[in-house]
This record gives C-alpha cells, structure tokens and sequence, in this order.
C-alpha cells in the first residue's frame, strides 16, 4: 500500500581504503562509565501529565538506559505549586508534581531537579512572562524569602514523600540560562548576575537545611561563548561578535559566569556539588536581537575543548572534586532545526559520546521527546523537533545513536576516532562487558567534510554528498564459531524522515500511514556472521556518510 516516491540525495561520495587492523579482545580493557546514559531531557514538568509523554519516557529508559530527567518549569503557574492565604502566607500543593514524579520513578527514571520558573506570587508583579504557557522570570529581591521557603518546603516534601535515601540520589540545578537576561524578546531570568548569584545562595541554603548529603549546582548558563557580551551584569548586546565559518574554530570560548560563580560561592562558602551549563555547536545559542540562531557553526570536537575549559575552571577553583553536567546538548539550539529529524546527529551523537568519555560526569540530549511547546505545537510531524522521538512515537536516528551506545560494554578495549591510515577510515570503538565477558562494538562514519562544521539545517538538502569509509579489521581470540548481530542505520534503514519523504510527506498522516512509519523507524538492516574455527571475525565494510553500526 505504501508506495515510495523516494527523496533522492546524490551520493557524490569518494571511498577511502584503510590498512587492515587487528584487534585482540582478550585484552586488557580500561574502565569507563556510560556519561551518555546518564541524564537526558524535556521541554517541561507539565507535559508529563501525558500519556504519551510518560510511554515515550518509559521506551527511552527501555532502550537508551537514561538514569535521569531534567526538565524546566516545575513551579511554573500551570503546575499549581504556590498559593497565599488571605493573610499572604504561603500555601503549598504538590499534587501536580507528585504525578510527575511518581510516573518517572516507577519507570526508574530519577528526578535531575531544575528548580525553575518564578510562581505568581513570587516573581515581580508586572515582570516578564517567557512563553505562552507563562513562565515567570522576573526577580523580586523583596520576595527572595518567598522562594527559598517554597524550594525548602519543595525538598521536605520529596525527602518525606520517597525518603532521604532516594533523593539524597537526585541533583538539584537552579534555574536555567540566567544569564539570557534583559533581552527584547525576554530570556530566561529578569534580573541581574548578582540577582542570580544571591538566588542561588538561597536555594543551596534551602536544599542543605533539609540535609546536607543533597547535591545542588549551577549556574545552569547558556552556550559558550567567545566574546565579552556577559563580562557585566547584564546581557550586553553591543559586545556580541559572531564569527564567520572561517574563524570560529580558532577562538577562545567560555561557559558563562562559571569562573564569577564559582569564586562568588568560595567567598561565601556556598556548596557546589556540581557544575552545570550547556554546549552546543553554535556561534550563539540565540540572537537576542532578531531571535534567530546564526549561520556559522563550530566544529565537531567543540564539546571537547568546552569541557577541558571546565576541567580547567574547577581545578583553578575550591571545588576541584566538583561534578561537571552538561545538562543541555545537540547539534543545535533550535527547535525548529531539520537536521534534528534526519540522520547525521546519531553519529555526531557517538562521535561527540565516545571522544569524551572519562571527561564528564553527564551530557544531557536536549531532548528525549517532540512532545515540547517551547514554541508551540510542531508545524508537522516532523517540524525539526529537538526530540529523538516524534510527536507520534516514531524513532529518529538519533533514538536509535542512545540505543546503540546503551549496548557497550564497560571495559574499553580499543578506540579509532578514525580506523586506518591517518584521517582516512571510519570510527571504531570495541568494548567488553566486564560480567559476561561479551563483546560489542560501534562502527561509525562522521564524515570529514562537516568535521569542521557540524551539519545544520543549511546542509539538509547536501549532506550526504560526503566522503564513505571503510573499515577493514579482524577481532581476534573469540571462542570459535561465535556469534555476531551486525546492525546497521543508514540513509536507507532506520531512517524515519527518508521514509515520510517516500510517502509525500504526508501533512496529517493517517492512522495507518503513521502505524507504518513507527514500524519503518525501527527497520535497521540486521546481518548475522561468525567467528571462524581460529576464533577470528573479519568485519570488511564500506559505511556511506553518516552510518552507524553496531556489533554485538
């Protein structure tokens, strides 16, 4: 019935042959810990009252391994958090959040606490609202006592709800971006840097007066950047410089307020159990100005220097031990990017994943569902949506880059970012499972071409037109005749977009249309080899632009 009227993009590919390796998986391995499988995210604490919020969350947590949500707006009005008497004395419901949290926790997802937005009632009377589901952002230095009672009375009820034991386990963030401060179109905190730091004062005196075993952090900023627009107090728009595709990769940048955070709270011996900011590829998260995200894009190893500058910040600083949380992450900042839907974040995503490991406590996927209304409800069923999950349940690449890499071991035998002779072959990574002894491995093709750039919705129609790889290696000491699954997603397998193109894009697909394209998402090509009677598996393969692979 599903006739396919397919989206062609040419494959004007160049294929480059690799030297043969050799890989013992009777090695000795090196520890490592799954970051990627940590945490990932939501748009905000509401949308989990939905049924279909709560089933993709379960399928992420199935599949993926995520041990953690963070999500904005839990005390925002349409969560019912906060009340005052006739008197103006405080009055609390939790019910709301309860249901949340109660759905995420029998699934066994633990809360990543955002503490965020203002309330009405504590946020300034006539201050900015964000979004269409009002979020209030304004700071009210009179009403700073309001909130540090609601963020405790908030951390007595949870602890009596699902005990000290439990959320001694969860992290509590607060805010989100306050350093998006003061701009035309409103960011995500009216107030000042100071105003910040005094919020974040109360909310860790809050949070340590019910215990002082919680685990709370910031300053929760914005993208990197790598310019002076955030040396003040406020968001100064006169010193903004976006650079050119030419000259992004060759500058110093920064997490925001974090060297200013942490020497304010050493000065006033505040805990800091963790850092948090996020990192995305971009020249800027978002222009104040026009609202619009810029053209020029950093290159694909930019999360690799944004964290060596936060290793270097904590080691300069009273907190070496801290954690670091990168608690927002993607090939970019908008929800309305198309690249988001197609296939090169999965192996930006393991590409981004496996250069870091040992690096990072956490990278949070910003976000694990479609089901988000930062902007409102999506245009169409694919719009660019951050989710690796559409609206509907169908699976994106980038669903299926989380599961892959939930399958690795926990003992690293080898690592190739490029397998072969020099730049030339596609990335490898062979790791074993420390209590069955199993081996499995990931085959990737990040293309060289978008090394320097990582792809954007202006390379939607072109990235495909990329360099394929090769792979040529032969893993040694298996027990004879063991058995591999070879599982790959391709341009052509797995690839959810590429099949809703086949289709005409249906606007509104019907009920049945939209049954299939969830099963044509899960449709990854899988192949079945062996090993050989001397104990050897030789894995020869040509990987188009963008394929991942797995072995196990």
């Amino acid at each position: 019935m599903m006739k396919k009227n397919i989206l062609t993009i040419a494959l004007t590919v160049l294929t480059l042959q690799v030297a043969a390796q050799t890989i013992d998986v009777n090695r000795s391995g090196e520890p490592f810990k799954h970051h990627w499988s940590v945490g990932t995210c939501a748009g905000r604490a509401n949308e989990g009252l939905r049924t279909s919020w709560v089933e993709q969350l379960r399928l992420v947590k199935e599949q993926c391994g995520f041990q953690y949500l963070r999500m904005h707006g839990m005390f925002d009005d349409d969560m019912f958090v906060y009340f005052e008497d006739k008197k103006g004395n405080p009055v609390y419901s939790w019910q709301y959040l309860d249901e949340v949290y109660d759905r995420m926790l029998d699934i066994g997802v633990r809360p990543f606490v955002e503490l965020s937005f203002f309330p009405k009632g504590i946020a300034a009377d006539d201050g900015k609202v964000q979004m269409w589901y009002q979020n209030r952002i304004t700071y009210d230095p009179e009403r700073l006592p309001k909130w540090k009672g609601l963020v405790e009375a908030f951390t007595r009820h949870v602890v009596e709800r699902y005990g000290l034991d439990e959320v001694r386990q969860w992290y509590f963030e607060v805010w989100n971006e306050p350093n998006l401060n003061m701009t035309p179109k409103a960011g995500f905190f009216e107030g000042t840097r100071s105003d910040y730091f005094q919020l974040y004062k109360a909310s860790a005196e809050a949070i340590k007066a019910v215990d002082s075993q919680l685990r709370v952090g910031g300053p929760a900023t914005s993208n990197f950047i790598a310019d002076h627009r955030h040396d003040g107090e406020i968001l100064d728009n006169s010193k903004s410089v976006f650079y050119d595709q030419e000259h992004i990769n060759h500058q110093q940048w920064k997490a925001v307020w974090m060297t200013e955070f942490l020497e304010f709270c050493a000065a006033n011996e505040l805990p800091v159990d963790f850092i948090s900011c996020h990192a995305y590829p971009t020249d800027y998260a978002l222009d104040p100005i026009s609202g619009k995200g810029k053209d020029a894009v950093r290159y694909v190893h930019s999360l690799h220097d944004d964290l060596t500058y936060l290793q270097q910040c904590l080691a300069k600083s009273k907190y070496p031990q801290a954690e670091i949380h990168i608690t927002e992450w993607s090939t970019s900042p908008s929800s309305r990017d198309r690249m988001h839907d197609l296939l090169p974040p999965a192996a930006y995503i393991m590409k981004g994943n496996l250069d870091n490991i040992g690096m990072v406590n956490s990278v949070m996927y910003w976000t694990f569902t479609d089901i988000f209304e930062e902007k409102g409800g999506g245009e169409s069923i694919f719009h660019g949506g951050f989710g690796m999950i559409n609206f509907q349940g169908i699976v994106k690449p980038s669903f299926h880059a989380y599961r892959m890499l939930h399958q690795l071991g926990d003992q690293r035998i080898y690592y190739s970012p490029h397998i072969g002779n020099g730049q030339d072959g596609a990335s490898l990574f062979v790791s074993r499972h420390s209590d069955s002894g199993r081996i499995t491995a990931l085959a990737f093709n990040y293309p060289q071409e978008f090394e320097q750039k990582v792809p954007s919705s202006a390379d939607a129609k072109t990235f495909m037109q990329a360099t394929a790889k090769t792979i040529d290696c032969t893993l040694t000491g298996l027990q004879p005749g063991t058995q591999f699954t070879i599982e790959t997603l391709d341009y052509q397998h797995g690839n959810a977009y590429n099949e809703w193109q086949a289709i005409g894009a249906p606007h509104s697909p019907t009920r049945q249309q939209t049954i299939w394209l969830r099963e044509q998402a899960w449709q990854t090509k899988k192949e079945y080899v062996s090993a050989n009677d001397s104990g050897e598996l030789h894995l020869k393969m040509t990987l188009e632009p963008w394929t991942c692979i797995l072995i196990q």
